[in-house]
């Protein structure tokens, strides 16, 4: 039996993603359990909902650790007549663990935004918002910004960016001329309407991000138009930060031999069906 602890893996995600990193707002770490408690199975996913929590219990994990934390915003009570309360009540009582890595997991090399610029070939990738703090040579911060191997239309970009998602009800959604050539790309993987001002997403051809609102994008769009600046393609955000968890998953298995780690198969994104004709 593997005396490896829930402590170790602490251990790990802090050596992976400080928690130091974080945004100031954000809640990441060791929601629930133990440090002597012993870690055996972990199950990685976006999201702690109904549907990963009966996952983790099913797979009897000792641990779920998620991308967005279950308690980030203004929690002041856990009962269990409340839906995170009973999550949380769910996890303590079927001895697992809950654990978060969110805007600690986004900056670094191997992270959400980092992730999706590779699986894209970018090339020369940088931060765009550079974080303090990095290892020595490593690309640390907020979202990637880099360039094509070869230029392609924006509709053949967009395609490129549905191919390598999980498919949602949303799809990839498109703002700017189909045809028109691009090879700069900004993305930044989850919500990423506060940097479409950002000179490096304006300097840029086509800006990858999700949770684009309806003025904020307008808004660019138009400044675009008369300005020049970034077509946008908005991916569903669940799909954008699901891609990190399979190299986080091999990352700690590296770290924690004799433990076991499975990313979570099942889609979380919050819509299940769409209706109406396309805009096309």
């Amino acid at each position: 039996m593997s005396d490896i602890t829930l402590g170790d893996l602490r251990r790990a995600c802090e050596e992976l993603w400080p928690a130091g990193t974080a945004e100031p707002w954000d809640r990441v770490g060791l929601v629930s359990g133990a440090d002597g408690a012993p870690l055996r199975r972990v199950l990685l996913a976006v999201d702690a909902v109904e549907a990963t929590v009966d996952e983790a219990l099913r797979w009897r994990a000792d641990a779920l650790l998620t991308h967005h934390p279950l308690l980030l915003r203004g929690i002041h009570s856990v009962a269990e007549d409340t839906a995170k309360g009973a999550l949380l009540a769910r996890l303590i009582r079927g001895g697992c663990a809950l654990f978060a890595a969110h805007t600690n997991a986004d900056q670094p090399e191997g992270g959400v935004s980092a992730v999706l610029a590779e699986r894209l070939g970018l090339a020369r990738a940088e931060a765009i918002v550079p974080g303090a703090g990095p290892r020595p040579d490593e690309v640390f911060g907020i979202g990637r910004v880099g360039d094509l191997a070869a230029p392609a239309t924006l509709r053949g970009f967009a395609e490129r960016v549905a191919r390598i998602l999980p498919p949602t009800v949303s799809g990839v959604r498109v703002a700017g001329d189909p045809e028109r050539s691009v090879s700069r790309i900004a993305l930044l993987g989850g919500a990423g309407d506060s940097l479409l001002d950002h000179p490096a997403v304006r300097a840029a051809d086509v800006y990858v991000t999700s949770d684009l609102r309806h003025h904020p994008a307008q808004e660019s769009l138009e400044l675009t138009a008369a300005a020049g600046g970034p077509a946008l393609v908005d991916v569903a955000h669940w799909a954008s930060e699901s891609l990190w968890l399979e190299g986080a998953a091999e990352m700690l298995a590296e770290r924690l031999p004799g433990a076991e780690f499975r990313v979570s198969a099942l889609r979380t994104d919050p819509w299940t069906f769409a209706v109406g004709a396309s805009a096309d």
